[in-house]
């Protein structure tokens, strides 16, 4: 285990090393100037002189490498700059922001796992029934639904017409109900026809041919044996997804106006606020980073055979 996380050590650091010069490079030739932003030149009146010097002191008239090399010396110090739009600290604003993603990203996998393993499990125990063939449908309509769509949906239906729950903002439980439930449904319907093919192929092996015969319930056979087993596969497809889950979440926290730090960076990208959007794609490099070893590291403990041949490797 601990090659394993020294490995992803090394790698995480060439990784963030190549996504910090490719946003700083990207977010720079993006069109727009922020000195024009932070001047507010469509409101105020401005001079050429006043803009070339904000822009002379906030170091835009230099080499892109050269500014990059300063930036990055900042990063390593765990500075990520100050706001163009609000003047705070980018750090600080994320952190503020991000306690609200978390709990909408983790709302959002509640409400998979309440769908997709009770509907996935039951497709897969009566295949070609009644059950599956709802599973089947639901498992389509889901995928061709936009998330945004869904959403708005659920504002007219919950919201406008019922008037049982709020469709913006952050005050208490009520609020990360319909956005977790959006973003939730949205995405159970790939993990429900994956976890229905993943138990058929586990119920299919060897080892379970062999537990019936020793006399095993069926319960235990299921979800001691089959249901482990089909594990790697679904949790796999998790960590592979997990950028479409944040993207998902942008989506929502706009939709809803949830003050996240996907809506955060949305209104940044809008006022051109480099700091705050290099922060962003940072932190969430970092989360995918640590959602992706935790999913390796759980292949030792659903998958066995895995520590099996790493002992036969390292002998």
């Amino acid at each position: 285990m601990i090659q394993i996380v020294t490995r992803k050590f090394l790698e995480v650091l060439l990784f963030i090393l190549i996504i910090t010069f490719v946003s700083f490079l990207f977010v720079r030739l993006a069109p727009g100037d922020p000195v024009l932003t932070i001047l507010n030149v469509d409101e105020l009146s401005v001079s050429q002189e006043q803009v070339e010097a904000l822009r002379e002191d906030m170091g835009f008239n230099k080499p892109l490498l050269v500014q990059y090399g300063y930036w990055l010396i900042d990063f390593i110090q765990l500075d990520f700059g100050t706001s163009y739009s609000t003047g705070q600290p980018v750090m600080e604003m994320i952190l503020l922001g991000l306690p609200a993603t978390l709990e909408l990203t983790f709302g959002a996998l509640l409400v998979m796992v309440l769908v997709a393993i009770p509907l996935g499990s039951l497709a897969a125990l009566y295949r070609n029934r009644w059950i599956d063939q709802i599973s089947r449908i639901l498992s389509i309509i889901g995928a061709a639904v936009p998330s945004f769509w869904l959403g708005l949906i659920f504002i007219d239906l919950f919201s406008a017409r019922l008037n049982w729950l709020p469709s913006m903002g952050r005050d208490g439980v009520s609020t990360v109900i319909l956005p977790s439930l959006t973003l939730g449904l949205a995405i159970s319907s790939v993990y429900v026809r994956l976890l229905r093919s993943s138990l058929l192929d586990s119920l299919n092996q060897e080892f379970i041919r062999a537990g019936r015969a020793r006399g095993l319930s069926e319960f235990r056979i299921f979800f001691a044996h089959a249901f482990r087993h089909s594990l790697p596969p679904v949790i796999t497809v998790f960590g592979v997804s997990l950028g479409s889950l944040i993207g998902g979440v942008v989506v929502i926290e706009v939709l809803f106006a949830y003050p996240g730090i996907g809506k955060m960076v949305v209104d940044a990208i809008r006022q051109r606020d480099f700091p705050l959007i290099q922060g962003y794609i940072l932190v969430m490099a970092v989360i995918v980073f640590i959602v992706n070893t935790c999913v390796d590291l759980s292949y030792r403990y659903l998958n066995p055979q895995l520590k099996i041949k790493e002992s036969e490797t390292n002998r």
